[in-house]
């Protein structure tokens, strides 16, 4: 039960609240290390990894996303659309 007066503060409605206390923590839990990329993302019930580093992005949280993440990425597109 959240009290009303927080409520009032918060950017989302009561219908939204579920869904942005889920986002919230996920990246919160990525932020300290704790979770990873894709579980945060699935935490955050977010249907791919691009969508979660967006949401970290808009939070203000750098992912470190390096060369080898990008030629991995690229290797499953290649595989994908062979």
């Amino acid at each position: 039960e959240m009290p009303a007066s927080i409520l009032t503060t918060l950017p989302v409605s009561r219908k939204q609240l579920p869904d942005y206390i889920l986002k919230t923590l996920a990246v919160e839990l990525f932020r300290e290390g704790k979770l990873s990329l894709g579980k945060a993302r699935e935490l955050a019930n977010l249907p791919d990894k691009w969508e979660m580093i967006r949401l970290l992005s808009e939070r203000g949280v750098s992912v470190n996303y390096t060369e080898d993440d990008a030629e991995v990425d690229v290797a499953s597109l290649d595989r994908l659309l062979a």
